[in-house]
């Protein structure tokens, strides 16, 4: 099965759970906090370990989280533990968060600047956005010199480069093509 209908079928099947139990809130603290722990390098070794037995990463999890998180979210790391999913983990995390965040009218849109934009353009991209998608916008800011200048933007599939790095890379394009044609 392709790994990214793994991850997308246990955090549908989690969403689907926590907002049937009225548990989403927490829920999702607790994937964002997952979220986190498995960005350390010494957990994504962890996760992807043949040599740990399913029944040790089960009790390391239970040692880690017992108390920490919700027992629905638990007994789902418990099942990928179960099945030998468990490297799905992040994945399951994050498409859980993306979920919740579209189920709560939340966009997530990312802007790639060659520096830092200061708050008040954040504000009017920000403003824009919400307008034009009449939805709540959460914005990323990332800085990127090599683009030059102008700006990249993702809006969920939606996405923009208005960067002097593209321009270039098209005018380049469109001059090979031209020399080409000519000889």
């Amino acid at each position: 099965m392709n790994d990214s209908k793994i991850s997308v079928r246990y955090s549908r099947a989690i969403f689907q759970s926590a907002v049937e139990k009225k548990n989403l809130d927490k829920v999702y603290q607790d994937m964002i906090f997952i979220s986190e722990i498995c960005r350390t390098p010494e957990t994504k070794e962890f996760l992807q370990s043949p040599i740990i037995s399913p029944s040790k990463k089960q009790a390391i999890f239970h040692k880690m989280f017992d108390g920490n998180i919700e027992k629905i979210t638990l007994s789902l790391i418990d099942l990928t533990v179960k099945n030998g999913r468990e490297s799905f983990i992040p994945a399951i995390a994050r498409n859980f968060i993306h979920e919740t965040k579209k189920y709560r009218g939340i966009t997530e849109s990312v802007l790639t600047t060659a520096v830092k934009v200061d708050d008040e353009v954040k504000k009017q991209i920000t403003t824009l956005i919400s307008d034009i998608f009449k939805t709540t916008v959460e914005l990323k800011e990332t800085v990127d010199p090599e683009i030059i200048g102008g700006f990249i933007l993702q809006i969920d599939d939606n996405y923009i480069d208005a960067s002097i790095k593209n321009k270039l890379r098209k005018i380049k394009k469109e001059l090979i093509g031209s020399v080409v044609s000519l000889q």
